[in-house]
């Protein structure tokens, strides 16, 4: 069964659910939701996820929040249940979310395969094995990490090509632009099952980048 298959569209309103259910109430009453017997069962396997927070209506970069686990090192529900959290009110980059401002946010939830480390002699490899609108990347070297996600370089008009998304991944590591040319530089790809709401509270449906 492929990771697709693995979780129906079903399964990703539950956890969206979930997720903005976990965040109202952690935001009025500064704790999270008690998880339900349901959930635990049925999201008990392990997965790296994360929970992304977009204003809705805006243009060019509506990024509010986003948090995640990128190994699959914790059961799914536990992960949501963290990460939702963290992605409203612990994002460096930016103030908390407030309660008011749920009312016109869309969450998006990533839910990721186990990174493999892309193997190249050349990196200029790497432009035939890095498929833009299907992976995501991983840069590593010495102690610093950065992650960009599959929906990255396509949304919001982003257009990027592989060589732009390397440059940002590197960037988002704390690296310069073109650290992926040293072949010292780890590059891991993943995949991830994409659910999102069309609107505040609305429809919650898979979304597809290609």
């Amino acid at each position: 069964m492929s990771y697709e298959e693995k979780f129906s569209l079903e399964d990703g309103q539950v956890l969206i659910k979930f997720a903005r259910e976990n965040i109202e109430f952690f935001l009025k009453n500064d704790r999270v939701i008690p998880v339900t017997e349901y959930i635990k069962e049925k999201f008990n396997d392990k997965y790296g996820a994360f929970v992304t927070l977009n204003k809705h209506g805006v243009s060019g970069n509506p990024l509010r929040g986003c948090i995640g686990y990128i190994e699959p090192k914790y059961s799914l529900y536990d992960v949501i249940h963290k990460v939702s959290i963290s992605s409203a009110i612990e994002d460096p980059r930016f103030p908390s979310v407030t309660l008011e401002e749920l009312d016109n946010i869309i969450i998006e939830l990533s839910i990721l395969t186990p990174p493999e480390l892309i193997i190249v002699n050349n990196p200029k490899e790497y432009r035939d094995k890095i498929v833009i609108g299907r992976d995501g990347l991983i840069v590593e070297k010495g102690w610093r990490r950065g992650l960009l996600l599959p929906q990255v370089p396509v949304d919001h008009d982003r257009n990027w090509d592989v060589e732009t998304f390397l440059d940002h991944t590197c960037q988002k590591a704390m690296l310069p632009a073109d650290s992926w040319k040293d072949l010292d530089t780890k590059i891991y790809s993943f995949q991830a099952i994409l659910f999102e709401e069309e609107s505040p509270r609305g429809k919650i449906a898979r979304k597809y980048l290609t």
